[in-house]
Parts: C-alpha cells; sequence; structure tokens
C-alpha cells in the first residue's frame, strides 16, 4: 500500500496473512482478526491517520516522533515501545541505528519507522506465509527476537574483523592500521550508547504487569533480555580489546621511531670525529701537515677507516650494537 502505510496485515482470522486496502482498514472490526498496521510515519497521510486514530497524546506523540530513546511504556489498552534495530539498508553504516515505534492492544497493532528494518520484513514475510506471530504478545517477541539477533550477528562480524587487526598488528604495519582500529572503535562507542537504553527497556518490560503478556511470554522476554545483556558484554569486551590492539600498535610504532633515532644517533656518533678532522685539515692556511707529501691522502684515509674500526669496537664493547 501507498501512502506511507508499509503493511497492513492481518494476523489472525479467515483471511490471515491477508493485506488490506484503505477502505478494508477502514471498515476493521476486531472480530475480523488482529490487524498490524506498519507506517512510514513522515509520510502527510501517515501522520494524518495516526493523528485521527483516536490514540493517546503520549502514543500519537512517540509514534510520529523523529528521534526517540528504546523506552516502554503500559497503558490500560495495551503497551508503547520504542526500540532500535541495526542499520542493514544498503550503503548505510549498521551502527545508524534504525528506530522502530509499536503501539500493540490485544486486537490491534500499530508501528511506525522511516527507515525499512529487515527485522519487521522477516514479520511480515513469516505473517505472510501464515508461519507469523497470531497475538500482539507474540509479535512483540518476534521483532524483539529479530533484532536482537541482528545485534548478535553484527558484533559476530565485529569480533571477526577485530581478530583480523589483531592479526595484522603482529604480522604487519600499514598505515591503514590504524584508521581501521580507531573505525571499529567508533563503531562500538555509537552501538554501545544505544544497545545499553534498548536492555534498560526489555528490562522495563519484564516488570509490567500488562495484560498482553503471560508467563511464557515473560519467559520468552527474558532470554531475549539475556541474550541482549550478553551482546552489551561482548561489544564492552570487543571495546577493549581495540583499546589494547591500538596501545599494542602504537608501542609497535613507538619503538620503530626509537630504533630509527638511535640508528641516527649512531652514524651522527661515527660521523662526528670524521667531520671534525676533515673540517679541520680543510682550512686554507699554511702548516697542513703532509700538505707536500704524496702518501699523505691515502695515510689520512686509512687513519679515517682505522678511527671507524675503533669506534665500531668500543660501540660493541659498550652494547650499543
Amino acid at each position: 500500500m501507498n501512502n506511507g502505510f508499509i503493511y497492513s496485515l492481518l494476523l489472525t482470522g479467515p483471511n490471515a496473512g491477508q493485506s488490506l486496502n484503505e477502505e478494508q482498514i477502514a471498515q476493521w472490526q476486531p472480530a475480523d482478526g488482529l490487524l498490524w498496521l506498519h507506517l512510514r510515519y513522515r509520510e502527510p497521510k501517515a501522520r494524518k491517520w495516526i493523528l485521527n486514530s483516536g490514540l493517546d497524546r503520549v502514543e500519537r506523540d512517540t509514534l510520529l516522533a523523529t528521534d526517540t530513546r528504546p523506552r516502554v511504556l503500559s497503558s490500560d489498552k495495551g503497551i508503547l515501545l520504542a526500540l532500535r534495530g541495526v542499520n542493514l539498508n544498503p550503503n548505510s553504516d549498521p551502527e545508524d541505528m534504525v528506530a522502530v515505534r509499536i503501539y500493540a492492544e490485544e486486537s490491534k497493532i500499530i508501528s511506525t519507522c522511516e527507515r525499512q528494518l529487515q527485522s519487521v520484513i522477516d514479520v511480515a514475510d513469516a505473517i505472510v506465509q501464515g508461519k507469523g506471530p497470531i497475538d500482539s504478545a507474540a509479535f512483540i517477541m518476534a521483532i524483539c527476537e529479530r533484532l536482537t539477533q541482528r545485534k548478535v550477528e553484527f558484533i559476530g562480524k565485529l569480533e571477526e574483523q577485530l581478530d583480523e587487526l589483531e592479526e595484522r598488528v603482529v604480522t604487519q604495519v600499514n598505515k591503514s592500521l590504524r584508521t581501521d582500529i580507531a573505525e571499529l572503535r567508533r563503531q562500538t562507542v555509537v552501538l554501545r550508547r544505544y544497545l545499553a537504553p534498548q536492555r534498560e527497556a526489555f528490562s522495563r518490560m519484564l516488570q509490567e504487569t500488562s495484560k498482553l503478556f503471560d508467563h511464557n511470554d515473560k519467559v520468552r522476554l527474558r532470554e531475549i533480555h539475556e541474550t541482549l545483556i550478553r551482546v552489551i558484554e561482548d561489544l564492552d569486551a570487543i571495546r577493549d580489546r581495540a583499546s589494547v590492539t591500538q596501545e599494542e600498535l602504537q608501542s609497535q610504532q613507538s619503538e620503530q621511531v626509537n630504533q630509527r633515532l638511535y640508528f641516527l644517533s649512531l652514524i651522527s656518533a661515527v660521523f662526528l670525529p670524521l667531520g671534525f678532522l676533515t673540517g679541520l685539515l680543510g682550512v686554507n692556511i699554511g702548516g697542513i701537515p703532509g700538505a707536500e707529501s704524496n702518501w699523505a691522502f691515502a695515510a689520512f684515509c686509512g687513519g679515517l677507516f682505522a678511527l671507524i674500526a675503533l669506534q665500531m669496537y668500543l660501540f660493541y664493547r659498550l652494547k650499543w650494537l
């Protein structure tokens, strides 16, 4: 459906899995089955529909909010959620999280977003195939599970990327390595910023006494919550490992610089007396030793080589080499 309605599906009833048009949505009754409407909230027609839907002000404002923080709010009729998922859209950064807002009652579910989420697409496909959730609680659990599973998969990719960076630090150092590590740390910081509030939202949902959730739903939600906690712990571990890897890289680079400076210092120490002697004998005044001798230059060069050999011997004995 156009005009901001992404999905308009019946989850239950004789027409389960069927997509409704605008006229059918207007004529829908709870007896027809559980209805799920998924809208693109920036579209004028979708905004108008939500404003005229009869929802409370808080629910309308949350469904239409441009920027939301993950949270959960219960009411007598249903439950309101604002969640975030990993952005898997083409040419997008995964850490640029996509927000989805859900208001669920026993007979109706309304959700909004601006950019599509693969988790929402998966749930919609399952409903069309007749394998989707059959009540509001199961729908919320399905969305939460898929959002969390996408995060698990993305964290796994970050761990593989970090393993590769750690291997590169040991085997090779190039100019892009430092940038890659910094980018990985940035991704973990951004993800951590958004995942922590979502963990609190799931925790709040566990504490809510909404009539939508029974004991089995609570158990399922607790498993999702525990999975998200492990995801955040893994993310913290990746951030710490990335910090250690970056410190190791900086240590290697500092050691390389020190080695180069040390080598240059030895070169300077070798040529310092040579420069002094050549400069002393290169003055254009009378009385320079060997000025009239044919073998003086060869003897002087031999003396310089002997001086270099003596310096190298002393450096070796002093363990400077």
